[in-house]
């Protein structure tokens, strides 16, 4: 009657095995989100979302600023975005970096949403997101006076996380 309390240590054992497999399959050694933090900005030139005159990202964010990878496909960006409307209307300057977008869609999520950037550059082909360690959007990334990226923010942002991100600046 009691034998199958002999298979509980094995099914267990096995289920831990599975747990961390499955843990080991899906994450990327390779991936380090906070990689660039301390770290200068990445020296990199941006056509303009405007009209499409590239803009040297050092003379667009000079720090302290926040560099914010957006993007009109991502939910995410659409929940986060009231919080940068509200930090431009607070006086902080945010760059806007339209990530593997079509300028027409960003445009177009700007005009619905209100636009919160001081700048709004293009990173059709994701090669600064690449530069700066963009695992997906939204990220946020805050630009010292030295041009030193000195913390980075994965995800939507809420009016806590920008008043921490914003207190690293100080």
């Amino acid at each position: 009657m009691r034998r199958w309390l002999a298979f509980v240590p094995l099914a267990a054992l096995l289920a831990l095995g599975v747990l961390f497999v499955g843990y080991s399959l899906k994450r990327n050694p390779q991936v380090q989100p906070e990689a660039t933090v301390g770290k200068p900005m990445p020296q990199l030139t941006l056509p303009s979302l405007d009209d499409g005159r590239p803009i040297a990202l050092a003379e667009a964010a000079k720090g302290p600023v926040l560099v914010n990878f957006f993007a009109s496909w991502c939910a995410p960006c659409e929940i986060e975005h009231p919080v940068l409307v509200g930090l431009k209307r607070e006086g902080v300057a945010v760059v806007g970096i339209a990530y593997k977008d079509a300028p027409e869609n960003t445009r177009a999520f700007l005009g619905r949403l209100g636009d919160p950037f001081s700048a709004r550059l293009v990173d059709r082909d994701g090669r600064a997101g690449l530069e700066f360690g963009v695992t997906g959007v939204p990220e946020t990334y805050l630009i010292g006076a030295d041009g030193r990226i000195l913390a980075k923010h994965t995800g939507p942002l809420t009016p806590e996380d920008a008043r921490k991100l914003l207190a690293k600046a100080r």
